[in-house]
């Protein structure tokens, strides 16, 4: 792939949209294209968050590991950026992701992600966007998986 195509590629994603083109040049110009062959893991949950990734081909699942097992927690695809809370945060990845597929990306290390986030407030307001939509989708689960429960457990009390 070349640097226009990956230009055109950050281009065409919301979060980078109001970045100059010469910063998204620079920016495409610093990403490293990976690929990642089905079940391969992309990044894995407790690791260094040191870069984010942008899908540009395949689907990714983002699976929490919990005492009880793990738990899926979205499947992403295409135009999708995964990886930046742990790099916004400074803190270790909080979940694994896997390719579901053949998973092309471009990988974003932590400096320059950082950079675009300081020097483009509206990178910053794309971001927040989208970790809120993430945040409401976990909820939702859990409200689902609490009712469940609940369900659950008055079924057995009901039984017993």
């Amino acid at each position: 792939m070349s640097l226009k195509q990956e230009f055109e590629l950050l281009r065409r994603v919301p979060l980078f949209a109001e970045i100059e083109p010469a910063k998204l040049k620079l920016l495409a110009l610093m990403s490293e294209r990976v690929g990642y062959e089905p079940g391969r893991v992309i990044v894995r949950q407790g690791d260094t968050a040191d870069a984010a990734y942008l899908i540009i081909e395949g689907h990714a699942e983002v699976v929490a590991e919990t005492p009880a097992g793990p738990v899926a927690l979205a499947t992403l695809g295409p135009n999708e950026t995964v990886g930046e809370m742990g790099i916004l945060c400074n803190m270790p990845r909080n979940a694994t992701v896997r390719a579901a597929d053949r998973v092309i990306a471009l990988r974003i290390n932590k400096e320059p992600f950082m950079r675009m986030v300081r020097e483009f407030p509206n990178v910053s307001i794309s971001i927040m966007q989208e970790l809120a939509h993430r945040l409401d989708a976990v909820n939702n689960q859990l409200r689902a998986a609490m009712a469940e429960n609940k369900r659950l457990r008055e079924r057995v009390g009901v039984a017993a």
